[in-house]
């Protein structure tokens, strides 16, 4: 895994920690998107699947890939940013110094509460993404990622499809939504599957891949509604104290 490095959200100023996603390249090497120190992360306004992707060269065999761009959710207002990468060609990693809101740093959530890492349950294998191409994709890594929890014989209900709005899962004790959209996911969305959650006396989770509005995020904070952040490497980042707790003890 990458070293670990802070990121500043442009939007609340809030610190993030975040390690850059290792891809597999056909030589079998590692690749590590080398991100470039330089430059201020960037909120994530609107996403297009063209400009998602970004050239990134293997450094033991030197092929030329097209991975996706390193993105994250702030945990503190939701806000979706994207970092950016050295282009291919430019140089060496960068150095340790502090630029523009990134600096180097081993250890990844050092603030997460001592409580909830003594009571979480064994540690579970690494999780495996699924690299998020299509809006299919995203639901697929959000089913993906229930299982990793524990929660089991997750699926969509019957006959459901995948639209370009919100999708249900569903697994005994779990009823949880994927927003596969670009745009952020809105206060009715959070609304909608808490309520759902209480009829079914199940826990809510919600899953998005352009991040939350405040409103949203609040009223999530205010019902207990774990919230996550899916990016295109196809790792989910929780960005609410529900989140961190259920990741943290699993289903």
């Amino acid at each position: 895994m990458a070293d670990a490095v802070p990121v500043r959200c442009p939007a609340c100023l809030r610190e993030n920690d975040y390690a850059a996603p290792v891809f597999p390249c056909a030589c079998g090497s590692p690749v590590v998107p080398p991100l470039d120190l330089a430059a201020a992360p960037l909120p994530l306004t609107h996403r297009t699947w063209s400009d998602t992707w970004v050239a990134v060269r293997c450094a033991a065999c030197g092929l030329v890939g097209e991975w996706p761009r390193p993105e994250l959710g702030c945990a503190s207002c939701g806000t979706v940013v994207r970092i950016a990468v050295r282009p291919v060609g430019s140089g060496s990693a960068a150095g340790d110094g502090v630029r523009d809101g990134l600096r180097p740093r081993p250890d990844v959530r050092e603030d997460v509460r001592e409580d909830l890492r003594e009571d979480a349950a064994a540690p579970r294998p690494a999780f495996r993404p699924v690299t998020i191409r299509t809006a299919r994709d995203a639901v697929t890594t959000a089913a993906l990622y229930l299982r990793w929890l524990g929660f089991q014989d997750v699926r969509r209900p019957d006959g459901q499809t995948v639209p370009s709005a919100a999708v249900d899962l569903r697994a005994p004790g779990l009823v949880a939504q994927v927003d596969p959209t670009t745009a952020p996911t809105g206060l009715r969305a959070v609304e909608c599957v808490w309520l759902n959650g209480l009829t079914a006396s199940a826990t809510s989770v919600c899953f998005s891949l352009a991040g939350y509005t405040q409103d949203a995020r609040s009223r999530a904070d205010d019902l207990g509604i774990p919230l996550f952040v899916m990016d295109l490497t196809g790792v989910p980042q929780p960005v609410n104290d529900p989140a961190d707790a259920l990741v943290l003890t699993g289903a």
